[in-house]
């Protein structure tokens, strides 16, 4: 059975949360790092993870 991680990013004024799942977390904060175009990420500046 494979795990599967459940995450939330925020932007610098936590004012938008973006929640996502994934099986492999790095390599998916990275690509929410690499803010393209058009992206959710990139349109609302949602770069860290944050603890609530």
């Amino acid at each position: 059975m494979k795990g599967y991680y459940v995450y939330i990013l925020t932007n610098s004024k936590r004012t938008v949360l973006y929640t996502g799942v994934t099986d492999n977390l790095t390599s998916r904060l990275n690509e929410h790092r690499q803010m393209r175009p058009g992206s959710f990420t990139s349109r609302y500046g949602v770069d860290r993870v944050d603890l609530f």
